[in-house]
């Protein structure tokens, strides 16, 4: 049985994934937040130039030449401006002030003094952060947890982050050593417990032990999400499986990762969803297409965004 094919009618000229039950939407030059019925609930001011997706019940809003916060009621929060604004992650939020970035908390009060270059999201209790022209990881409590000496560094993910170490990427442990050798020209973060990892133009995936568990062979590759992976061979994108096994032939001109239950596909310019069986769902007739995030997914037809439900997906 096929995904029904309703939800919200194309409307909008641009519109987000929902997050936590709003979906950011615009018309025009109006912006506002959508709940799952299309009704518009937080209706942007004139003074707010530009929004972001809700995260951890804030969006960031610019007001002017500053950023602030808003609120799930719609409600700017009070005394909070600063020149730009992380999406909140474990209860804080990267700010900068200046040349200079520190951390904030969901009630404005600054946690981290501004003070790094520049400065991730925190993840795993740890956030990336550059001093001067090396990287480090800060602890919630704004304690160099491990020193600024990499070149380059990125979030942890599964207890491991990838870091950049000369023009080598490999990947270091809380314990604060290396514990994958910095061999690869590309390394991103683990999911489901692989990373995909690239040597010149050939990507594959490592365990957290750093074993080569997929060869370096695929044009491009994603994420593992849902127990497969998006992998392009010879121009087409399929699906693989933590072995390696190719489940989903390449045949697609574009694919997405799975996400509660279904995949994101282009054939023939168009775009429908496919589910684990690699069996179409919804068929490709959309002009863009999302992820399913809280039961939708945004699409897009004659340059407008609406939403699909999943309420007829098939059981089993």
């Amino acid at each position: 049985m096929a995904i029904e094919s309703k939800g919200i009618f194309p409307q909008f000229d641009s519109a987000s994934d929902f997050s936590e039950g709003l979906a950011l939407v615009g018309v025009e030059n109006t912006y506002g937040y959508i709940d799952k019925t299309g009704k518009i609930v937080i209706k942007a001011t004139e003074e707010m130039s530009a929004l972001s997706p809700f995260s951890g019940g804030l969006a960031i809003a610019k007001i002017g030449s500053v950023y602030s916060c808003l609120n799930t009621k719609g409600e700017l929060l009070e005394n909070i401006f600063f020149d730009k604004i992380s999406q909140f992650s474990e209860g804080l939020a990267a700010v900068q002030v200046g040349s200079k970035y520190g951390y904030i908390n969901k009630s404005g009060q600054v946690i981290i003094a501004p003070q790094f270059t520049l400065a991730d999201r925190f993840s795993e209790k740890l956030a990336a952060v550059k001093v001067t022209d090396k990287y480090g990881y800060v602890d919630p409590a704004g304690t160099m947890a491990i020193a600024a000496q990499f070149e380059d560094a990125w979030k942890f993910s599964e207890g491991l982050a990838p870091v950049r170490v000369g023009k080598r990427w490999g990947y270091l442990g809380k314990s604060k050593m290396i514990n994958i050798q910095p061999t690869y020209e590309g390394a991103f973060h683990f999911s489901e417990s692989l990373a995909r990892v690239r040597m010149g133009d050939r990507w594959g995936y490592i365990n957290p032990q750093g074993d080569p568990v997929i060869a370096l062979q695929f044009s491009f590759a994603s994420d593992f999400s849902q127990g497969l992976a998006a992998i392009q061979m010879n121009g087409k994108w399929g699906y693989i499986n933590p072995t390696g096994e190719i489940v989903i032939a390449p045949k697609f001109e574009g694919a997405a990762n799975f996400s509660q239950g279904s995949a994101a596909i282009q054939m023939n310019g168009k775009w429908g969803y496919i589910n684990p069986a690699g069996t179409f769902v919804v068929q490709p007739k959309f002009d863009n297409a999302g992820l399913f995030s809280e039961g939708l997914a945004r699409v897009q037809i004659d340059g407008k965004w609406g939403y699909i439900n999943r309420t007829n997906v098939a059981k089993g």
